[in-house]
């Protein structure tokens, strides 16, 4: 791969589907691989991943300013969107088994030895 950078960085806006529909300003999370939907209280358990940028109608594209920079990595194991991510072997991400520091959270979901989007936290 050689040189690498983020792929998007604080200020830009990151684009998914939408999983419900979404007012501009709420704050959202990740609902499957690659959606998003409104946190509901106390994100009910999932990791708020940033503020929506406009309205959207459930299964539209949404913007969204993100938390933290996104990566690209490549899996160690198959891993889930929402789940906490951790570090892997050789310098992959891997799904949190508890064991290790969570470093982000994934966007998306992908086979072992595949490329998956994540966020940093």
């Amino acid at each position: 791969m050689g040189d690498y950078a983020p792929k998007y960085l604080y200020a830009e806006q990151i684009t998914g589907t939408a999983g419900a529909d979404i007012t501009g300003g709420q704050v959202l999370v990740i609902n499957s691989s690659g959606t998003v939907q409104p946190a509901g209280d106390g994100a009910a358990g999932h990791t708020v991943v940033g503020v929506a940028a406009f309205d959207a109608k459930s299964g539209n594209q949404v913007s969204y300013f993100p938390r933290g920079k996104v990566h690209i990595t490549a899996t160690a194991n198959a891993v889930t969107a929402g789940n906490g991510v951790s570090t892997g072997a050789a310098g992959t991400v891997d799904d949190d088994g508890g064991s290790t520091p969570v470093i982000g959270v994934f966007l998306t979901s992908a086979d072992q030895d595949e490329l998956a989007t994540w966020m940093k936290l």
